[in-house]
């Protein structure tokens, strides 16, 4: 089975695809995760921000900064911060007041499978142009994580999940989700995903 097209809207590759390249230019390993991937995996749906995971390093900081000060609200301080903390920091492309959220990898087994699994693939629109994007188990198990965090209260979260099931279904690789669901602490959630979306496990 091929994987689905890109679906991010027209209008938001424009402040989304600077981020991406001076990651590349600056030689990051990145994947892009969160809405954006289950709405590239699963059911499409609107959003203003995106989740890019990249393993910045401090000598890559100054590099990354120039390519895109001139266009985007930054903090370097927050920036040396969040790489030295394996943390989190922001952009925000100030014509359009889109926001990404660059997350640094956890030193973790999970985090290492993940990069190594995320895929290449093609934007709608811009022949030719690939980016790095979580792959629909990855998608998954994380959407998960952040539906217990919060509570297990966010329809936006369990609705990306039953999203993607819905639409990659027996393309999955069902043994790395129960794998790590079950090492995520997720498995039940995953359990019951399958069942509301009317798939057998």
């Amino acid at each position: 089975m091929n994987p689905p097209q890109y679906s991010i809207p027209a209008d938001l590759i424009g402040p989304f695809l600077p981020v991406v390249a001076a990651l590349e230019a600056t030689g990051v390993p990145y994947h892009i995760g969160g809405s954006v991937a289950s709405s590239t995996w699963g059911f499409p749906r609107s959003t203003q921000d995106a989740d890019i995971i990249a393993d910045l390093q401090p000598a890559q900081i100054a590099p990354f900064v120039a390519l895109l000060q001139d266009d985007f609200y930054l903090d370097v301080h927050a920036i040396e911060t969040a790489v030295r903390q394996r943390g989190m920091f922001n952009l925000i492309h100030l014509e359009s007041m889109f926001k990404v959220d660059i997350i640094l990898p956890k030193r973790t087994a999970f985090a290492a499978a993940e990069a190594t699994r995320a895929q290449a693939t093609p934007l709608t629109g811009t022949p030719g142009q690939m980016v790095r994007l979580a792959s629909p188990e990855d998608t998954i198990l994380h959407k998960l994580q952040w539906y217990r965090q919060g509570g297990s209260v966010s329809e936006r979260q369990w609705l990306d999940v039953l999203g993607v099931l819905k639409t990659q279904n027996t393309a999955l690789d069902r043994a790395y989700l129960e794998h790590w669901a079950t090492q995520l602490g997720v498995v039940d959630l995953l359990a019951d995903a399958w069942d509301e979306a009317g798939l057998v496990e």
